[in-house]
């Protein structure tokens, strides 16, 4: 499965967030938004009194992908100034999958923005080794491989005694010989070939 990462630059005048709220996205499965959002607002950065509305549309952009604000484990100005009296200020966010527990806070590294005003944003992505299988055991519909594995699953059937089950311990017993029966048989007559772009689930 494919995830996207929105990575935005919304101007002074909000250009790119206008645009996102106005215009159905048609991008499933984002993991993460993030960027430079240009907004101050108190509900992100403490020394800032006020609260803005454009912040309102930037949480239904990113409602409608199924993310929440991330809060950064290190809590500190993402832009710097070099202006004297002009403070630092947090304009760079970052939004995760809500309410999950590997992606749930990001960290800033102040230290390792270089020449740029702006501090990077990083997040740790574990991903999990995967085994692709390249081969499968089938049986073709109508061959004598089916034909065989159904008449020796109806002999060891014949063969399986079901008289007293009167309790959920024989049930249980009956039912996972079933399940042996049938394994051993397609075991007997499945042949393995190779997966490829055509082959059915």
């Amino acid at each position: 499965m494919c995830f996207f990462i929105l990575n935005i630059y919304s101007d002074s005048s909000y250009t790119a967030l206008k645009y996102l709220k106005d215009t159905e996205v048609n991008i499933g499965n984002v993991l993460i938004i993030t960027g430079d959002f240009n907004i101050r607002d108190h509900l992100w950065d403490l020394l800032f009194p006020h609260h803005s509305t454009i912040s309102d549309n930037l949480f239904i952009i990113a409602d409608s992908f199924n993310l929440s604000l991330s809060n950064p484990t290190n809590p500190c100005p993402t832009r710097y100034s070099d202006m004297l009296r002009e403070v630092n200020s947090i304009l760079d966010l970052m939004f995760l999958c809500s309410g999950s527990p590997e992606l749930d806070s990001h960290c800033i590294l102040p230290e390792n923005r270089l020449s740029s005003d702006h501090a990077p944003l990083t997040i740790k992505i574990l991903i999990i080794e995967e085994v692709i299988q390249s081969s499968k055991f089938t049986i073709l519909p109508k061959s004598d491989q089916e034909k065989v594995f159904i008449e020796e699953v109806i002999l060891n059937f014949k063969s399986l005694n079901t008289n007293n089950i009167d309790d959920d311990i024989k049930l249980d017993f009956v039912i996972k010989w079933i399940g042996c029966i049938i394994d051993h048989a397609w075991k007997n007559n499945a042949k393995k070939s190779r997966i490829s772009k055509h082959s059915k689930q």
